[in-house]
């Protein structure tokens, strides 16, 4: 069934084939989207428009958009408009820190690193939302990707763990502001994945063996069964939900630490 059949989504975040972003992406296709997506930097660029030729895409749309660049995200969705006057919906699947400040205690963050972290990996989503609520007349969805981190104290996540908890405020609070135009928010608080930016994370793998030793369905969470939960909030399916931090972690959330 296609859910998004004539719908039209910005994926923000893919970086390779084992992204969360690119898992979601590969649900969204496979439910009819026509998806547009955007890049980083001009390397990532290449990269990614490889992938998509690789993957079967036909004429894949690609923008770039540096999200850290003061007026970047209005010109790439600028360029989206241009593409398409009407949008759908969109993924946003950003975050960043420094390797440094993902060790050790989290007092010793740099005023650097805080302010990178929260910049990129939180004001992004808000500029986003406002820039993409201009081409969503019609409502749709936004979606962004969260970690229990920001709820408790994951060791080693640090100032991660403090930009998703206000990530995830944030997101209620554009929800808030969004709704009457039945703009949707909500954001998926994905389990731990093997994706480039966890291997930033130290000591990730224990974290791993850890989710699959105490998570109620003994085993870390698939890729696509995120980009499958991304496709209940992207569709109608979801038509009443927003403001929710959706869990897809094999239940890992309700353990008690």
């Amino acid at each position: 069934m296609e859910l998004l059949k004539d719908k039209t989504v910005v994926v923000m975040g893919v970086a390779n084939k084992w992204s969360i972003a690119w898992a979601i992406a590969e649900e969204f296709r496979a439910a009819g989207a026509n998806l547009i997506f955007t890049y980083n930097r001009p390397g990532s660029g290449r990269n990614l428009e490889k992938l998509l030729v690789e993957e079967g895409y036909e004429n894949p749309v690609t923008i770039a958009c540096d999200v850290s660049k003061e007026g970047d995200i209005r010109r790439a969705f600028e360029a989206i408009r241009g593409i398409a006057p009407k949008i759908h919906g969109v993924v946003h699947s950003i975050a960043h820190a420094k390797k440094e400040e993902l060790s050790g205690r989290y007092a010793d963050t740099s005023r650097e690193g805080f302010l990178m972290a929260q910049e990129i990996s939180v004001f992004s989503f808000v500029e986003v939302a406002r820039e993409a609520s201009a081409l969503m007349d019609e409502g749709g969805s936004l979606i962004t990707i969260t970690y229990l981190g920001g709820e408790r104290v994951i060791k080693n996540y640090n100032v991660m763990g403090v930009a998703k908890a206000a990530l995830d405020a944030s997101m209620k609070y554009l929800a808030r502001d969004l709704g009457p135009g039945q703009i949707r928010v909500n954001a998926i608080s994905s389990g731990p994945v093997k994706t480039l930016a966890a291997k930033g994370v130290g000591e990730f793998n224990k974290i791993a063996e850890i989710v699959e030793l105490k998570s109620p369905m003994e085993r870390m969470v698939r890729p696509r069964e995120i980009g499958q939960a991304a496709l209940f909030l992207m569709s109608e399916m979801s038509s009443g939900v927003t403001g929710e931090i959706l869990h897809v972690d094999c239940g890992y959330n309700i353990i008690s630490l």
